[in-house]
């Protein structure tokens, strides 16, 4: 089994949320653009630069419904 790294794709350096699977993060992307996702750290939230919204992540869980999603300035 090989290993994969522990950061998101869309974010090479960014650190993975605890309690996040890397490999979930590795494959997710925005459900309204199909766009990347990177990861703010401070907020822990996925932002979709694309799409103009930040999903938050819960308890681990990435929260992926775009009308849970905050609008970005």
């Amino acid at each position: 089994m090989t290993e994969t790294p522990n950061t998101p794709a869309a974010s090479p350096s960014a650190p993975v949320p605890p309690g996040v699977d890397p490999q979930l993060l590795e494959i997710l992307v925005c459900p309204v653009t199909k766009q990347p996702l990177r990861y703010d750290r401070e907020k822990g939230e996925l932002i979709s630069d694309a799409a103009g919204l930040a999903y938050p992540v819960r308890d681990g869980i990435p929260i992926m419904l775009p009308d849970q999603a905050r609008k970005l300035d």
